[in-house]
Parts: structure tokens; sequence; C-alpha cells
């Protein structure tokens, strides 16, 4: 049999093609045309397998974000499983920076990412948080998350070291940040989450001496 004409399309590849394009051109680079173009077919050919570009980046997203993880929660132990959410969370959101304003502009209507909100907020009611405190903390929590995977502070300095001598003498080595910046960023994040988490636990320890929860 001869090799087929036209390329055999699929949901997958055709996210795969798609998510190529906002990874190099951005959101806004996405078209169906220019997705047709990738692909080497028709625009007609994807309303085959796909109705609409919103779809394809839905799909994108559940994918993306499919490796957020709220399974610590199951241990009942809240600190744990906010950790690990946010963690997760932070890295999902970074491994392709440009789906970022897509991704975090909330659940929306995507089952799995509802299944996740659900999955937070219920574990901390069960812990014996308020719900409006559950949904307070669950913000915050994505606050932190999308401030750290928005921006570098370390990638913000200069490699030209004659920009800061002299005039900074704080910053006399900030030009050798840049080299550093990943490692700098996860461990600022860390010490960010480790502090909110700790206030946290200051806050619930109240709420178990009001309830009289409290050893003694």
């Amino acid at each position: 049999m001869g090799r087929p004409r036209t390329p055999i399309l699929s949901r997958a590849s055709i996210c795969e093609a798609a998510l190529a394009i906002v990874d190099t051109e951005g959101l806004a680079g996405l078209s169906m045309r220019k997705l047709a173009a990738r692909l080497g077919v028709q625009v007609a050919s994807l309303y085959h397998h796909v109705t609409t570009k919103d779809e394809v980046l839905h799909e994108i997203g559940d994918a993306i974000m499919s490796s957020v993880d709220v399974s610590g929660f199951a241990a009942h132990d809240w600190r744990a499983g906010l950790a690990r959410w946010a963690r997760s969370y932070r890295a999902a959101l970074r491994s392709h920076p440009n789906m970022l304003p897509f991704l975090t502009a909330g659940p929306g209507r995507r089952a799995s990412a509802l299944r996740r909100a659900d999955a937070v907020h219920g574990a901390l009611v069960d812990a014996g948080w308020p719900p409006r405190q559950a949904t307070l903390i669950g913000a915050s929590i994505k606050y932190l998350v999308v401030g750290a995977a928005t921006t570098s502070f370390a990638d913000g300095f200069d490699d030209d070291a004659l920009l800061y001598q002299d005039r900074y003498p704080h910053l006399t080595g900030a030009h050798r940040l840049r080299s550093v910046a990943a490692e700098i960023d996860e461990e600022a994040f860390g010490l960010l989450l480790d502090a909110f988490l700790d206030g946290l636990d200051a806050r619930y320890a109240g709420l178990r001496e009001v309830a009289g929860d409290h050893p003694g």
C-alpha cells in the first residue's frame, strides 16, 4: 500500500502541534489556520477532530496540569498536602510558560481542574478549617505559585559587573546571580512557602484551641 497523501490526524497529534506553536510563538500565535499548516492539512480536516481552538487549549491544559499532585491530602496532613500541591503546581506552570495566562485563568470548565480544587478544599475543611478559610488558603497558594512561576528574581539582574560596581555597594555580586537563577528561584519559593505554611500552622493551632481540641 502506498503512503497516504494526507497526514493521519488525531487529537493527540493536533494538541502536540498546537503546543509546539504556543511554546515558540505564544498564545496569540496559535490559530487553526497556522495549526493546519504545521500539520500539512487543510483547516477543514482539523474540524473532524476538534471543534475550536479553545477545545485544543483546554486539552493541552489538562495534559500539562495532570502532573499537579493533590494526593498528599490523602494522608490527612493538610500542611504536607498543600506543600506537595504548591510545588507540583509551580513545576507544571513553569514547564510551558507561554501557556501560563491560559492555565492560571481559573479551573473554568475543565473537569480535572475542578476535581483538584474540590480535593484541596474538601481536605482543608475535613481537617477543621472553616470553609471560608479553606477558600482563602487555596487562593493564597495560587497567588504564591503564579507569582513564582511568572517571574524570576535573579534573572532580573545584568551580567555586567560594571553596572553595580561602586554605585550599589551591596549588589557588587549581582552580576553573578543569573548563572544560579534556577537555584535561587527554587530556594526562594521554598522559603516563601515554608513561611506561609508556618503562619497557617499558628492560625490552625488557634482554631483548635478555640474548638477545645488541644492537648491537655
